[in-house]
C-alpha cells in the first residue's frame, strides 16, 4: 500500500511539474497507479472487519454505519474523479486528488482503530507521554512549526511553476 501510495504520488507530482512527453507518460502510469491503490484500499478494508472483531462490530453497528459511509462512499467519487482528470488536462488535479485519497485510506483506518492505536490493547491515552512532558512537546512544537512552514512555503515558492526543456532549477 505505501509503494503504491508513493509511487501515485510521484507520478501525480510529475503531472503537476512537467510538460510533455513526461507528462504523458506519468499520466499514463498514474491510471494504473490508482487502480492499485484502490484495489489496496478495498484489500484492507475487507481484510480489517474479518481480522477484528471489535472493528466490524464498529462498522456495521446501527449509528455507525452512518457515520462511517461517507468515507467509501468518498474513495469512490475520488478515485472516479483522479481517473477522469488523469485522462484530461488537470494539470494540479491529480496530485490534489491523490492526496485527497490518502487522506480518506487514513481517516478510514484511524476511524476504524480509534481510541486504540495497537489493536485491540492500548487506547491513544495510554500511550500518550505523562502531561508534562507533553506540555514540553508543545512548546517545542509552537516554537519549531511555524519555521517549518515559512521554508515550506519558500521552498514551494522558489521551485514553482513547471520544469521546460531546456529550463531547470539552476
Amino acid at each position: 500500500a505505501l509503494v503504491a501510495a508513493y509511487a501515485l504520488l510521484g507520478a501525480t507530482w510529475l503531472v503537476m511539474k512537467t510538460e510533455g512527453r513526461l507528462q504523458a507518460r506519468m499520466r499514463s502510469l498514474a491510471r494504473p497507479l490508482a487502480w492499485l491503490m484502490l484495489a489496496v484500499i478495498v484489500a484492507i478494508s475487507i481484510w480489517t472487519p474479518l481480522a477484528h472483531e471489535a472493528i466490524a462490530r464498529r462498522w456495521f453497528s446501527f449509528p455507525n454505519v452512518l457515520w462511517f459511509a461517507p468515507v467509501p462512499t468518498l474513495v469512490a467519487l475520488v478515485t472516479w474523479r483522479l481517473l477522469r482528470e488523469l485522462g484530461g488536462q488537470g494539470h494540479a488535479s491529480p496530485f490534489v486528488l491523490t492526496l485527497a485519497l490518502l487522506f480518506l485510506g487514513y481517516t478510514g483506518l484511524g476511524i476504524s482503530l480509534w481510541p486504540n492505536v495497537i489493536p485491540p490493547g492500548i487506547s491513544i491515552w495510554q500511550a500518550a507521554g505523562p502531561p508534562q512532558s507533553l506540555g514540553f512537546a508543545l512548546v517545542g512544537a509552537l516554537l519549531i512549526i511555524p519555521v517549518i512552514l515559512m521554508y515550506t512555503a519558500w521552498s514551494y515558492w522558489v521551485f514553482r511553476g513547471k520544469v521546460r526543456h531546456g529550463d531547470g532549477y539552476h
